[in-house]
């Protein structure tokens, strides 16, 4: 039987040889970690090579993704379908092992790391998740949800201000069942860390409300294995185990050093580092039994065989509960969702008020609460201004059975805890903040596009409407730039009926994230046929029209839609057409008959209207087109005064209207 060490060793010798065939990557952190991994993983894990996707599993999170090796021979080892052709094909083009882990390429691969501190934010949200679905499905006894959330991260991802923000709130929620191991070797792609990085790293955990394992070795199993056993036991807080690691452990001449974090050791000393370690095999030679001391095939199978057992019980004395989750778990809309969302928005077209659109979107959650009990809300400190907080609003922090999280003034962990929370699975989280917070929140927006998983975004205060605040509140850039993420759904509505419809859109958006951008102040109702209602999933659509071929069209969003009306009820010496478009995202995957019935190519006269800078709009409105947006910053003032201010009027949009037809 191969010993610890050897075990361990396999990992190291994969992580070197596959580095070295690409001639690019990280060796040094899964030689560090290599002895924190086999403990972990052999002893504690519960996971299923085989079915990696069985919804009790443990989550395991590689929060410093650049050490991506690690996790590709743990799954490789452990009988997870990752071969050797594919270590050997590491950071290869349309490879499963790409240079830093990437969530859909390959089983077993929780989450998308490299953006470091977003893994161990992610994981926290995978905690949240566990902590909400047990307390909503647990019953009489059947733990049907009770699993960790495991996670690997270096002082990168400990530097990073989002890990503030996540760790910060984990411990006020005391997530128990979360476990973060910190690699403590010292060392940054700069060099020796004791530079720029001594934070007192255990007690700024405690004073988060962890429980702290300091000063492990980890490189000694038996220490490791009894750090483990104790943050397990301890359920109450969140853990942060503390292991002293040598970076490119077993190198002579590279270990301890930066030298071997971003780059490859070079032939001549991986060869002196396997003598050093004993490992006397070729370049992905892993022998026999290290392939069976590794293999989970047979432990975790037993393991998921008894959850289902469990589950099977279970299923027998709360039948319409097991249905409930086993619908959520696959991801799956209810039944009557498509008939009761319709229904909704059939009302709120009738009712015809004109309230703020994040009053419309309030009235959205509420309706739609119901029919999906898997909605799972937010906001960054300001659920009172974004209307987040509806009737049934239980948050996690002091209801019995949550379904919200507030999550303080924190934009960005919000967004990739949010990450988190849908990559876990049963639940469809939404968080909500002021448009002009988007910005602290972006790189996590883009890694929810780029991960194709549905977090929904809310965005309220949209524009220079929000007044007073002033230009530092005021988003002038956000809807522009939020639409050049590639996979970002993006709707801003222009009054109750659009709002009602964007939610239903993004409950059933399964491949991706979306942002839903909503007024400050009311807007009108606009009037429409049953066809126009059900063009507005489209993302754009006629909304006023004329007879026979426009002289010109105007294309609005949002609050600007109003103003696109006005005035073309006001130019009655010409044929205008009105295209509401809340989403150029939606309207862009429209089939081309489609989009030429709503914009004919031989209209050239068209005006766009939005308070947003105006670039992206000239691909609609073309060279010999007209813009009325806003490209400066805002001003402090009532929202009225600021709109006649900055040009947004009846009469601007007259005015452009005929400077182009």
């Amino acid at each position: 039987m191969p010993s610890r060490r050897d075990l361990a060793n396999a990992v190291r010798a994969l992580s070197m040889d596959a580095v070295q065939k690409a001639n690019s990557g990280h060796p040094g952190a899964p030689m560090g970690m290599a002895d924190i991994a086999e403990v972990l993983w052999n002893d504690h894990l519960k996971h299923n090579p085989a079915n990696p996707d069985w919804p009790d599993r443990d989550r395991f999170v590689l929060s410093n993704g650049h050490g991506s090796m690690l996790i590709y021979s743990l799954l490789h080892l452990t009988g997870y379908d990752m071969t050797l052709d594919d270590l050997k094909n590491f950071r290869q083009l349309h490879s499963r092992t790409p240079g830093h882990p990437e969530y859909g390429y390959a089983p077993g691969i929780e989450t998308t790391t490299g953006p470091l501190g977003q893994g161990i934010t992610n994981a926290v949200g995978m905690a949240i998740a566990e902590k909400t679905l047990a307390a909503q499905f647990n019953k009489g006894g059947h733990n049907i949800v009770d699993h960790n959330t495991f996670v690997f991260m270096g002082d990168g991802c400990l530097m990073e201000g989002i890990s503030h923000e996540a760790c910060s709130l984990a411990g006020t929620l005391g997530l128990g069942k979360l476990v973060a191991f910190w690699d403590d070797n010292g060392i940054s792609i700069d060099g020796h860390v004791d530079g720029w990085f001594t934070d007192n790293t255990p007690k700024r955990f405690e004073a988060y409300g962890w429980h702290v394992i300091a000063d492990v070795d980890g490189h000694d199993p038996e220490a490791i294995e009894k750090a483990v056993e104790f943050a397990v036991a301890m359920t109450d807080k969140p853990t942060l185990i503390c292991c002293k690691t040598t970076i490119g452990f077993g190198s002579p001449n590279k270990a301890g050093s930066h030298s071997s974090h971003g780059a490859p050791l070079g032939q001549d000393e991986i060869n002196l580092t396997k003598a050093a370690l004993g490992w006397d095999h070729e370049a992905f030679d892993v022998p026999s039994d290290i392939y069976a001391g590794w293999n989970a095939k047979e432990k975790g199978a037993k393991a998921e065989a008894a959850w289902n057992e469990k589950f099977a019980a279970y299923k027998a004395e709360y039948p319409e509960l097991a249905a409930e989750f086993e619908r959520r778990m696959a991801g799956d809309l209810p039944a009557d969702w498509a008939e009761k969302s319709a229904a909704f928005i059939a009302e709120t077209n009738a009712a015809a008020s004109s309230p703020a659109t994040r009053k419309a979107s309030l009235d959205s959650i509420e309706a739609y609460s119901p029919m999906l009990p898997e909605l799972f809300g937010g906001s960054a400190d300001l659920g009172c201004s974004n209307l987040t907080e509806w009737s049934g609003y239980q948050p996690v922090d002091n209801s019995d059975v949550p379904n919200y999280v507030r999550y303080g003034v924190r934009e960005f962990g919000m967004s990739a805890m949010m990450n988190g929370i849908a990559l876990h699975g049963g639940l469809m989280p939404f968080g909500a903040t002021f448009l002009m917070f988007s910005e602290y929140a972006r790189n996590a927006l883009r890694m929810a596009a780029l991960m194709k998983i549905q977090s929904i975004f809310v965005y309220t205060h949209d524009s220079i409407g929000l007044g007073e605040d002033g230009p530092t509140h005021q988003p002038v850039e956000q809807i522009p730039t939020l639409r050049l993420i590639p996979n970002m759904a993006v709707w801003r509505p222009c009054d109750a009926v659009e709002s009602a419809v964007a939610w239903q859109q993004a409950a059933e958006r399964k491949e991706g994230p979306t942002s839903l951008i909503f007024s400050r102040q009311g807007l009108p109702h606009q009037q429409r046929s049953e066809q126009q209602i059900a063009d507005i999933a489209k993302g754009g659509y006629i909304l006023k029209d004329c007879d026979g071929t426009p002289d010109a069209i105007i294309i609005a969003t949002g609050s600007e839609v109003a103003l696109a009306v006005g005035a073309a009820e006001q130019l009655s010496d010409k044929k205008i057409r009105v295209v509401s478009m809340p989403s150029t995202t939606a309207f862009e995957t429209q089939d081309a008959s489609y989009r030429e019935a709503v914009l004919p190519a031989d209209v050239t006269a068209r005006v766009a209207v939005e308070a947003a800078v105006t670039d992206g709009w000239y691909k609609y409105v073309g060279s010999t087109g007209a813009v009325v947006g806003i490209n400066r910053f805002g001003e402090s003032a009532p929202a009225g005064e600021l709109f006649e201010e900055f040009g947004f009027t009846v009469d601007k949009v007259v005015e452009a209207v005929n400077s182009v037809a």
